[in-house]
């Protein structure tokens, strides 16, 4: 069962929230960083369906923004390659880091998201957008696909 926040303790993840995306947006560097990781643990984890989300990065791997793109269910969020190499267009993107949930409390990449992450991954690349890393998040841990050298070469 999904633990709800009470309105007190959203207020408060809302204020963390703002304080790490300052942070996130002051970082000169955009991956792997702490700060990144507790950003997108507090936006997505507790949701109770799972969402897809994307850090566009400027070229200099500075957040332009954090979007929650695709909501699925409570195990699988469909994603659409074309929606995001477009909005990587529009933000003038240089690089992104993909961030999704898994509402199950497992941060084990599934092989739909090691498939999801070459497939994004080698589409970016063809307009020179780099994918820096793609990071499951739950409520207790956020764990690193480039960390578990799991981002193709």
């Amino acid at each position: 069962m999904t633990y709800r926040y009470t309105t007190q303790e959203n207020s408060i993840i809302n204020s963390a929230i703002k304080i790490l995306k300052h942070r996130v947006c002051e970082s000169e560097c955009m991956s792997g960083t702490r700060d990144v990781k507790q950003y997108c643990q507090l936006a997505i984890a507790n949701e109770p369906d799972e969402w897809f989300c994307c850090m566009f990065l400027n070229n200099q791997n500075q957040l332009i923004t954090f979007e929650k793109l695709f909501r699925g269910t409570v195990d699988h969020a469909n994603v659409h390659p074309r929606v995001i190499l477009r909005r990587a267009l529009e933000l003038n993107s240089a690089a992104l880091i993909l961030v999704h949930n898994h509402p199950s409390g497992s941060t084990t990449p599934s092989t739909s998201d090691i498939n999801i992450t070459k497939k994004l991954t080698t589409l970016l690349s063809e307009i020179d957008v780099r994918v820096l890393d793609h990071l499951i998040v739950t409520t207790s841990t956020v764990t690193s696909m480039a960390d578990l050298s799991l981002l193709p070469a």
